[in-house]
């Protein structure tokens, strides 16, 4: 089965074969969100990552067509979110089924100091001062400080998104146990 899976990939296009490998990867939904001090802006990611501890800093990947790409490079703080497990409709709102204020439509959105909004009830939240960016490709890659956490379940249990699907890692293993 592994043979005829790699001559069927091997067919098909540098990109192609890419995106093919890259469903394999599961990996936490976050939403982006920032303020520009006139209006809030929000976007779902996949492509985030801690970069370092000292200074400590996370890294995002932003679309260059998304809304949010362009206050966040002009110096905008923001805040990566990432979702529990039961937030797949946030996820879904912010990826593109809602536009401008309906994306904090759902949830319990607070703001940070700074005015930064973040999500109550998620996994975590990193509020991050604005560092840096440097663009590739369709995409521009972010740097950002963190300023401040916050930590909004006891229960870890992260929204996954692996395949073209959520998944949802505590019921799947718990299914799993049960059979």
């Amino acid at each position: 089965m592994g043979e005829a899976c790699t001559i069927a990939v091997a067919a098909r296009s540098l990109r192609e074969q890419m995106e093919i490998g890259l469903r394999r990867l599961g990996r936490p939904v976050a939403v982006i969100t920032c303020w520009d001090g006139e209006r809030r802006w929000a976007k779902t990611a996949t492509a985030v990552t801690e970069l370092s501890m000292d200074p400590p800093s996370l890294l995002v990947c932003i679309d260059r067509q998304a809304g949010v790409h362009g206050p966040i490079t002009r110096g905008a703080n923001f805040c990566v979110n990432i979702l529990h497990a039961d937030q797949h409709a946030i996820s879904e709102q912010c990826g593109g089924a809602e536009r401008g204020e309906g994306r904090f439509r759902e949830g319990r959105w607070d703001s940070a100091a700074c005015g930064t909004p973040y999500l109550r009830g998620c996994e975590a939240s990193f509020v991050c001062e604005y560092a840096t960016h440097m663009d590739h490709g369709t995409h521009t890659i972010v740097v950002g400080t963190v300023t401040e956490v916050q930590i909004g379940t006891d229960e870890i249990d992260p929204l996954i998104y692996v395949d073209g699907h959520y998944a949802h890692p505590a019921a799947d293993a718990l299914t799993a146990e049960g059979q």
